[in-house]
């Protein structure tokens, strides 16, 4: 079994198309005309990714910090900076 729905079935049999996958913790792929147009994941599988996506934001954060990439100053330097102003 795939995990595609094409939007037709979705508009036909409304979310318990959907709902197999959801079932199976699986994202599926809503295809639009054959293509792959959209993804509905559960929210437990969306949350992770957020979850997934701000971890490695703070360890790209904190690498930057270790390699001296930031920039010390008030809002108004801050502002002026990237303003070019």
């Amino acid at each position: 079994m795939n995990n595609f729905v094409t939007a037709n079935d979705l508009k036909t049999k409304g979310v318990s198309a959907i709902e197999p996958f959801a079932k199976k913790g699986l994202e599926t792929v809503i295809t639009v005309r054959g293509v792959d147009t959209y993804v509905v994941l559960t929210t437990q599988a969306f949350n992770h990714l957020r979850e997934c996506e701000l971890t490695a934001a703070l360890i790209e954060s904190e690498r930057d910090m270790k390699k001296g990439k930031y920039h010390k100053g008030s809002v108004e330097e801050h502002l002026k900076r990237i303003t070019n102003g």
